[in-house]
């Protein structure tokens, strides 16, 4: 279980002893009604909505003596409010408080107040709402009492939702659907390919191999892991884990997995699925073994695991097998919102089954700390709670709706020592390894704070050099600064020993728990991105460094940290890496900034996580021109690979939006030596004239051989709890787990445009076809089941006949036409039939577990 239960009582030991007032107004009384108005508001990048306050109580809501906080990632113009009656405070991040003003007289019982809100840029998903509203009674700091009562008003119009003149991206209708699917024929299951990720080379052979529980796994000792974990994972497919045998001789018919000397590759395999033979995978290392097991899974049918079965027969093939990439990645966001421990190891076994090799865990951020830390217990007991505070010395202030209640998830919460052990061993035993993330220097506000509180506390108890140990912030710093996140205060001192002997306590700490767990670790992921201009340039210990070390320019300072970086990790054994701007340097180029690879630091073997390839905003090339530049380059391009944003244009799609949507077609028509070939639209739907990226470096075959890998991302800040989280993720992932295992697919290296065309058809709709008959419906029982989004029907009326398709052929489509919600037992949809009125479209899993109703 997670640490929520400790955090409580730590926030209930550290709270101020402050007599609470029952107040004479109830909470619960105040409803909120929150509704779109209109974007491009006055012709402008902002946004009009209408916040309304209702007091549906008995008593009236005071003139004074209270305050209403929510949270709202847009800055919020004061000056429409101010003349509400209601002052604006912008707390910091998205955390918003209004406190009522001289204009306010009160609010009668009945009564209804309507205030504007004015925001920068586009609301267009129902996810942009405020959030986490609360109200607070006299004198802060007080208790935050939860507002239960919120109903937000969905837009009516398709126009409320234009971004600007040039947002050619239409409200998703399912006519748009349909016609979007059309091309995608559906293909008997019996024809689709067996096994998933596509393999390298596959052959059918005739016959087939049954298999039960008492199927025999013999294996050779140095592959007695991997065949001990199939053994167990065989009760839940036959009711009995299976027997496990080393043989002196010569291996028992059923499943052999034996030791192969021509292999090179450590993940190569290759599987022979024979009648008199039976089951046999060989490899060179246990990852190759392992690969070969999940391939193996891949042949089961798909309802296998609904329940235990008798017996089954596997087709007979034969399987020769290797990855694409070295690394093939899923980052996971734990700070922003937290995640639970079986959430994530549930995560592992699907990353496990479909060949990805790494988790990037980013545990570490503004938000949240979630790692316990030995010796530095502040870290979770300050920062890994959040709730009501205005000095967070006891925990931090909520954020993206978590609510004043602190230790509740899933604002609050961590992962003890053991826990995170434990993870580290469920990932290496399916040969997936974990990268911690610990984000510096920027993002890193909840270990500031942390480190202030720890500071609080040794000064109190008069041991002032140990509490600058690891202090994170220069006492005296005047610098001033906001992060794009809306912080002042989030980035640490790199100018001081104690940051350094933070870093280096971390990172020691963090090899003591993979040592215990048996796990590997070759890096550390330290951030790097996205540190306001203006950090350091008034710190007295910055320019103390800086004489010290003949540093010119604030700037300087950048390049002085990661050296210092490079050498405290090299020391251990371990690389660099970080996200792109570890690798940039700044200069000018005809009097404008701009940035170009760093050359200092290419040598130094440092792996530069690469997201920026915004189709317009100029740096499309940018991870083509760090890898030709030398560095290591692990592509996370936000247009593909940003499982946070959302499906597509729809005000009910969670997520957000700034960079792209990104739907399953996103991830799977990812070309990652030539992502230009299939880009298609900008992030605002216009389509991408190919002459954007004239001038743009395109990658050599020199660049090809710094491509280590990619790796899809999942950042937490509209998503709460595990539903969501794999609402957003799947079935993204698999796309990513076809092109980061599988070779290159014809289509990416076609020259002909009408033969990419065709070969690309094909390939999308065998993909198509193969998630919504096989993998899908794995997925529904797999690891206890995954909340994976099921596509909307399309639908359009021709000659007065409904059609209707699917993305992913397979679901179940089910249908009324009397306007009530379609429910398992109403019509299935088959061919196309006979309408006059409105319909309402569902589509159902083998669970019965239905998808978004669509009403045309």
């Amino acid at each position: 279980m997670t640490r929520l239960l400790v955090l409580l009582a730590i926030t209930t030991l550290q709270l101020p002893a402050i007599a609470q007032k029952s107040p004479a107004f109830i909470a619960d009384d105040l409803h909120l009604e929150w509704e779109l108005v209109q974007n491009q508001y006055q012709d402008k990048d902002q946004t009009l909505s209408k916040l309304r306050l209702h007091n549906a109580g008995k008593k009236k809501l005071p003139a004074t003596g209270w305050a209403l906080y929510f949270h709202l990632d847009r800055a919020i113009q004061a000056e429409p409010l101010r003349a509400g009656g209601m002052d604006l405070e912008q707390m910091g991040g998205d955390w918003r408080r209004l406190k009522p003003n001289a204009g306010f007289s009160g609010l009668a019982p009945g009564a209804r107040l309507e205030l504007d809100l004015v925001t920068d840029y586009w609301l267009i998903h129902r996810t942009d709402a405020p959030s986490g509203f609360y109200l607070v009674f006299g004198a802060d700091p007080g208790k935050g009492h939860q507002l239960s009562n919120l109903s937000i008003v969905p837009p009516t119009r398709p126009d409320q939702l234009k971004r600007s003149s040039d947002d050619r991206l239409a409200f998703v209708t399912p006519e748009s659907v349909f016609l979007q699917n059309e091309n995608t024929p559906d293909i008997p299951a019996a024809d689709l390919r067996p096994v998933f990720p596509t393999p390298v080379a596959f052959t059918p052979l005739p016959g087939f191999f049954r298999v039960d529980r008492h199927t025999i796994i013999s294996t050779t000792v140095e592959f007695e892991k991997e065949a001990r974990l199939l053994a167990a994972q065989w009760r839940a497919l036959f009711g009995a884990e299976a027997m496990v045998e080393i043989p002196r001789g010569a291996h028992l018919k059923g499943i052999s997995l034996r030791k192969s000397t021509g292999m090179t590759n450590p993940e190569q395999y290759s599987l022979t699925v024979s009648a008199d033979k039976g089951i046999i995978i060989e490899a060179a290392d246990g990852a190759g073994v392992f690969y070969g097991i999940q391939s193996l899974k891949t042949l089961l049918p798909p309802d296998l695991w609904k329940q235990p079965a008798e017996s089954v027969q596997i087709p007979c093939l034969e399987v020769q097998d290797q990855p694409r990439f070295a690394y093939r990645g899923m980052h996971v966001d734990v700070a922003r919102n937290f995640q639970t421990k079986a959430e994530i190891l549930k995560l592992l076994d699907v990353m496990a089954l479909y060949k990805l090799n790494k988790l990037h865990f980013h545990f570490s951020d503004d938000e949240g700390w979630r790692i316990e830390i030995a010796g530095l217990p502040e870290l979770t007991a300050v920062g890994a709670n959040r709730g009501h505070t205005l000095n967070e010395k006891a925990f931090l202030h909520p954020s993206y709706g978590s609510g004043p209640d602190a230790g509740q998830l899933y604002g609050s919460g961590y992962y003890s020592r053991q826990e995170f052990i434990e993870i580290l061993r469920y990932a290496a035993a399916r040969h997936i390894e974990v990268i911690p993330e610990i984000e510096l220097p920027g993002h890193a506000r909840a270990a500031i704070k942390a480190m202030d509180a720890r500071y609080e506390r040794l000064m109190a108890e008069n041991k002032p050099e140990e509490a600058r140990q690891y202090l994170l912030r220069d006492l005296e710093d005047q610098s001033v600064y906001r992060s794009v996140q809306g912080y002042n205060d989030n980035v640490v001192c790199v100018c001081q020993p104690s940051t350094i002997a933070f870093i280096e306590k971390v990172s020691d700490e963090l090899a003591s728990m993979y040592r215990e767990a048996g796990a590997r670790l070759t890096t550390i992921h330290l951030g790097g991105d996205e540190v306001p201009g203006g950090t350091w340039e008034k710190s007295p210990a910055c320019h103390a460094l800086m004489q010290k070390n003949n540093l010119k320019e604030t700037a300087d300072l950048w390049y002085y940290f990661w050296h210092k970086m490079q050498g405290l990790l090299s020391r251990r054994g371990l690389l660099v890496s970080g996200w792109e701007e570890i690798g940039m340097r700044k200069t000018k180029l005809d009097g404008e900034t701009t940035y170009l690879p760093n050359p200092d630091f290419v040598d130094d073997n440092f792996h530069v996580y690469v997201w920026n390839n915004v189709l317009g905003w100029g740096a499309e090339d940018l991870a083509y021109r760090m890898a030709n530049a030398g560095y290591k380059v692990v592509l996370a391009p936000v247009s593909n690979l940003y499982f946070d944003m959302a499906y597509q244009k729809d005000w009910n799609e969670p997520g957000y939006y700034w960079g792209a949507y990104t739907d399953v077609d996103k991830s799977f028509s990812f070309a990652p030596f030539d992502y230009y070939k299939t880009a298609k639209e900008d992030r605002m739907g216009n389509k991408i004239d190919p002459s954007v990226f004239n001038g743009k470096q395109r990658l050599t075959d020199y660049g090809k051989s710094n491509i280590v890998g990619m790796q899809g991302l999942i950042w937490s800040e509209t998503l709460r709890g595990a539903e969501t989280i794999e609402y957003m993720v799947f079935p993204k992932l698999l796309g990513l787990a076809e092109r980061a295992w599988s070779p290159a697919p014809n289509w990416e290296t076609e020259k002909d445009p009408a033969a990419f065309e065709s070969q690309y058809a094909a390939s999308w709709s065998h993909f198509a076809n193969q998630l919504g008959k096989r993998e899908l419906p794995r997925l529904d029982f797999f690891a206890g089941g995954l909340n994976y989004r099921i596509p909307s029907p399309g639908a359009v009326v021709r000659n007065g006949m409904l059609h209707v398709n699917m993305q992913l052929p397979g679901f179940d489509i089910r249908y009324t036409t009397d306007g009530t919600e379609p429910g398992l037992q109403s019509a299935l949809y088959t061919s196309p039939v006979p309408v006059k009125g409105p319909v309402r479209l569902r589509a159902f899993d083998t669970r019965g577990r239905g998808g978004r109703v669509v009403a045309w």
